[in-house]
């Protein structure tokens, strides 16, 4: 199914939406890691993907391959359903 990694932090104005969206798609059943950058492991997972602003999320298939990223921006979550909707798990 792949995997959404969602990138937060606390004093960005576009994150609480973007963690709307995060459980929306939790809700229908997708896998969603949410990482908040002012942590070590936050941190540590924004730097391997070169996150250099929020909110952020990273579409990846079971591989780790990287099928979509959208920086400082939020996808719906339909957006995200139908890039993710072609994947076998």
């Amino acid at each position: 199914m792949g995997v959404v990694k969602l990138f937060v932090q606390q004093k960005c104005h576009k994150c609480p939406q973007a963690k709307e969206v995060g459980n929306t798609l939790k809700d229908e059943g997708f896998k969603v890691k949410e990482y908040d950058i002012q942590t070590a492991d936050g941190m540590a997972e924004a730097a391997f993907h070169s996150i250099q602003s929020t909110p952020a999320f990273i579409l990846e298939d079971s591989d780790e391959n990287i099928l979509a990223d959208f920086r400082g921006e939020i996808p719906t979550p339909q957006e995200v359903k139908a890039i993710l909707s072609g994947l076998q798990d």
